[in-house]
């Protein structure tokens, strides 16, 4: 028997919505905290920069249990993004649980020595303290934009120069006339430079760290870039965690085949994308760095920077010089706005310190059992931190994994010792076997779709986990992980 549980969602963004629906449809009461004035995260309107799309197709950014209308094109546009989640807040009830413009102020385990924690939820009628059986932290990766405070700030905006998070690029109009610069190598960064030169700016210029690797929408100008990097039979090709003896033979035995495989790749990369030309050939492997940070290629990106439209500056901001900004090479470059595409604070910083220690390890590795629960954290998990190239599936599938959880329904409910273990197991794969999947805290599922998936349907008990060998070579399928959810033992929490 499962007691219905007064159960508070941090944050309205994707994962949020996914957890709770998933909460709520277990017959729990949910109350949802968000401190923006809209629902969607990243894609509330408000944080949203022009041109902004997703990087992942619309069939794999999506839930399971409902797809993007026809009518969107393969990679929809933010304000498309935002009207599909809040289509699916209203066709689930979810507006009705949801407090916008509250914010989480701090947290503590009860007092009254029951399960759960008390929050402090400053909102437009001031603070209060609300006790609740269990917490789903949906804040994600992208929650508090980065700073990056510089010598001669004050003196560049005396001058009339503005420094702006991408987050507060709001308007096209800023770039109208003006030198633009923006630091940063992720596909907001690109997506901004190109944007910044189509809306006018007098001079463009780019500056980042060091040349990646990038993915066209369609590699070769053919093959949409979903049917390489999401198949299994890609993933294969990376030796993952936990491989017994036989599977580490295989991987050894196919080594050759798969470094040539990876060459192939490159050598297109740098002919479709002109990279030489660009003097952006990145100096790693393609292999060794696929992860959650691999941009996709803005359209028009690599054209731009070859032919000078973009000026692309290899290094970082050292300070601000008046109307200008110089770089850590010495190079002074001209500016009216800073752009700094640089990212967001990964952390939970309304989490007690004692608990933040439990959580997050010393190099910034993350403790958690499936990208969603620590043991030493009662009463609380993780739904979004599950990062991955089709990060609405993640999210649901992690937020049906935490209910279960939650509620001791899991068919692989794990002991404390054993979630300990895999954590061990993990952090030893992230930091040793593959250091590439240590980015963001370790909260990367990429390239291991597949397997995370599979081991998330396994914990839940999932009569139906696989489409066989169609997976091979065709990307997660959101459908599929729909009916595979509905083929797990069924229950509902009841008073």
């Amino acid at each position: 028997m499962v007691s219905p549980k007064q159960v508070c969602v941090i944050g309205a963004g994707v994962s949020g919505l996914a957890a709770t629906k998933a909460f709520a449809a277990y017959g729990h009461k949910v109350t949802i905290v968000e401190k923006s004035s809209d629902l969607g995260g990243v894609w509330d309107p408000a944080r949203s920069y022009p041109d902004v799309q997703t990087q992942s197709p619309k069939d794999l950014y999506r839930y399971t249990d409902k797809a993007m209308p026809d009518s969107y094109p393969e990679w929809p546009k933010g304000p498309q993004v935002h009207a599909y989640l809040a289509d699916y807040a209203r066709g689930h009830g979810l507006a009705k649980m949801m407090r916008l413009k509250t914010e989480v102020a701090g947290m503590s385990r009860r007092a009254d020595g029951k399960p759960g924690w008390t929050l402090d939820l400053a909102g437009p009628g001031g603070t209060t303290k609300e006790d609740f059986d269990f917490v789903a932290i949906c804040t994600g990766q992208f929650n508090e934009p980065r700073a990056l405070p510089l010598p001669g700030e004050d003196v560049f905006k005396a001058r009339g120069g503005q420094i702006l998070h991408s987050s507060q690029y709001s308007d096209a109009a800023l770039a109208k006339g003006r030198k633009v610069v923006v630091l940063g190598g992720s596909k907001s960064a690109t997506d901004i430079a190109v944007n910044a030169v189509n809306s006018g700016a007098s001079e463009g210029t780019i500056v980042y760290r060091e040349p990646v690797w990038r993915m066209p929408y369609f590699v070769g100008g053919l093959v949409n870039f979903k049917r390489i990097i999401y198949i299994r039979a890609q993933e294969q090709m990376f030796a993952s965690w936990g491989l017994g003896a036989g599977a580490r033979l295989a991987h050894a035995i196919a080594k050759p085949f798969v470094w040539a495989n990876w060459r192939g790749l490159e050598s297109l990369l740098k002919a479709q994308l002109k990279l030489s030309k660009c003097n952006m050939v990145p100096k790693t492997r393609i292999e060794d760095d696929v992860n959650c940070s691999v941009p996709i290629a803005t359209p028009d990106f690599y054209p731009m920077v070859a032919d000078g439209r973009i000026k692309a500056i290899c290094g970082t901001f050292d300070h601000y010089d008046g109307g200008g900004i110089v770089m850590s090479t010495g190079k002074r470059v001209a500016a009216d706005i800073a752009v700094l595409a640089i990212g967001y604070k990964l952390g939970v910083p309304f989490l007690p310190e004692d608990y933040r220690k439990k959580l997050v390890e010393a190099d910034g590795q993350y403790r958690l059992y499936r990208l969603i629960a620590n043991p030493d954290l009662p009463d609380l998990g993780f739904v979004g931190f599950n990062s991955s190239f089709c990060t609405v599936l993640c999210a649901d599938m992690a937020a049906q994994w935490l209910v279960r959880y939650a509620d001791g329904q899991l068919a692989n409910q794990p002991s404390a010792q054993a979630m300990r273990d895999n954590i061990e197991m993990m952090l030893h794969f992230k930091r040793v076997e593959r250091p590439a999947a240590g980015v963001y805290g370790g909260l990367c599922v990429a390239p291991y779709h597949y397997k995370h998936f599979d081991e998330l349907l396994a914990d839940i008990g999932a009569a139906k986990r696989s489409r066989g060998l169609k997976e091979m070579f065709t990307p997660p399928d959101a459908d599929a992980y729909g009916e595979f959810l509905a083929s797990a033992p069924a229950y509902k929490a009841v008073a």
